[in-house]
């Protein structure tokens, strides 16, 4: 915008300048215009009497005469001629070297101007007086003030920019402020704030901003809250389903594989082929409570991960990263996990947990990797989790937008409800998937 504002005033300067230019063009014009006329009528005079006080003189001296006469003239040169037309003397203004460029003179000389004054002695032409007119002596005074003004124009145009420049600065840089703020905000940086200016218009923008800052800040705090709570119901009711689950689906299936071992101990007392089918059908109940219960643990797993807050959260991410290197043995599995605290809170240590392995699943499953790190450290009140592969990169559908399927969706509303900040960054080769998570979440309210 100074910019812009700048390139106006010295368009404007410009424009100024144009006009003034003309003006003074115009009126040298007209000046030089009867200035050469006046000195032109001059010579007829003089000549009549100059001729008229040296009648007894010789001829030759009565011509240098007249040529000092004339040598007094200005913007004229008068060039004598004899009877014969041969020059004899020259007077007036002589041409000399200019000062005005041969542009400027072109637009203020008059047009070309020659007059033929007789010479009469006695009543006999004894030559002729040619006066040309030579205005270039008027010209160059026009080029000498028309200079001299330009460049004071100049400088005081110059000073003139500056000190707007400097006016422009002071009095936009709140914009830049705002600018600024704008960024942070879109950054979700609700804590951004502008100063108010000195500027009525521009104070009036700056409580506006300020006021929306503080109302998106309180929403978003607002939003956490609800979303903090909505993960501790959830996690609730994981845990609640989980202890039903081991309390009592567990028991159950117990209860049933006791009876099918003792079926098959009385099935033993039989005779055939009684017996082979009774046998028969007790190990395929077995097998079924066996793969019933492998699902069950896995279903508990998935709900509540074992140990985690009994044992420390280092421990619990190692085991994790342990077991997905036995599923895959083909890929080179690392866990690089800083000295850490035993836990962080309920909420922080499971969504760290599962921030792991979706991005465990997701590295091993869909980017074809090689090798996969695990890195968790805290940083300056923060735990900054991240998980690089080396396989195909990012894969982003058009169509879908941000290409997140469900298991990076879910991390992110995790991970934005605890207040932290969730990003993809591709790397050469594969992708690094890096998560920063305050370190400590606020306290439930009441509900």
């Amino acid at each position: 915008m100074r910019a812009r504002l700048m390139v106006v005033v010295v368009l404007m300067n410009l424009l100024a300048a144009a006009i003034s230019g003309a003006v003074i063009i115009h009126k040298a014009r007209t000046a030089t215009e009867v200035e050469t006329a006046s000195s032109m009528a001059v010579v007829e005079p003089l000549v009549a009497e100059t001729l008229q006080a040296v009648q007894d003189a010789p001829l030759h001296g009565l011509f240098r005469t007249l040529a000092l006469r004339f040598r007094g003239l200005r913007h004229v040169r008068v060039t004598l001629l004899d009877s014969g037309n041969q020059p004899v003397e020259a007077g007036g203004r002589r041409e000399g070297t200019r000062r005005a460029p041969r542009w400027f003179a072109a637009l203020i000389a008059p047009p070309a101007q020659r007059h033929e004054v007789p010479l009469m002695l006695r009543g006999a032409r004894i030559g002729t007086a040619l006066v040309t007119a030579e205005p270039s002596d008027e010209i160059d005074e026009v080029w000498g003030y028309a200079l001299a003004l330009g460049l004071t124009g100049l400088s005081l145009s110059l000073a003139m920019l500056a000190i707007l420049s400097l006016a422009f600065g002071r009095i936009l840089s709140p914009l830049a402020q705002l600018a600024a703020g704008l960024t942070r905000l879109e950054q979700q940086d609700y804590d951004a704030r502008v100063g108010r200016p000195d500027t009525r218009e521009l104070a009036v923008i700056a409580t506006g901003f300020n006021r929306l800052a503080e109302a998106l800040g309180a929403a978003r705090a607002a939003n956490l809250r609800l979303t903090r709570r909505l993960l501790t119901a959830e996690e609730d009711e994981r845990r609640r389903t989980a202890l039903e689950l081991h309390d009592e689906f567990g028991p159950c299936l117990f209860a049933l594989e006791a009876n099918s071992s003792s079926i098959a101990r009385i099935a033993a007392t039989l005779d055939e082929p009684a017996r082979a089918r009774l046998t028969q059908r007790t190990d395929d109940i077995a097998a079924i409570v066996k793969r019933v219960q492998t699902i069950n643990r896995a279903l508990l797993n998935r709900l509540r991960p074992a140990g985690l807050g009994q044992v420390p959260l280092a421990r619990c991410l190692e085991l994790l990263v342990r077991e997905a290197a036995r599923h895959h043995p083909e890929v080179v599995v690392e866990g690089r996990f800083a000295p850490l605290k035993a836990g962080y809170g309920d909420l922080v240590d499971l969504t760290v947990y599962r921030c792991v392995q979706e991005g465990l699943t997701n590295a091993l499953r869909h980017a074809g990797a090689a090798r996969v790190t695990v890195a968790v450290a805290e940083e300056e009140g923060s735990l900054r989790l991240t998980v690089d592969d080396d396989g195909s990169g990012l894969a982003v559908d058009p169509g879908e937008g941000r290409g997140e399927g469900r298991g990076l969706a879910g991390m992110r509303e995790r991970v934005e409800g605890l207040g932290g900040r969730l990003a993809l960054v591709p790397r050469a080769p594969g992708t690094s998937l890096r998560i920063t998570l305050p370190a400590e979440t606020p306290e439930e309210e009441a509900p």
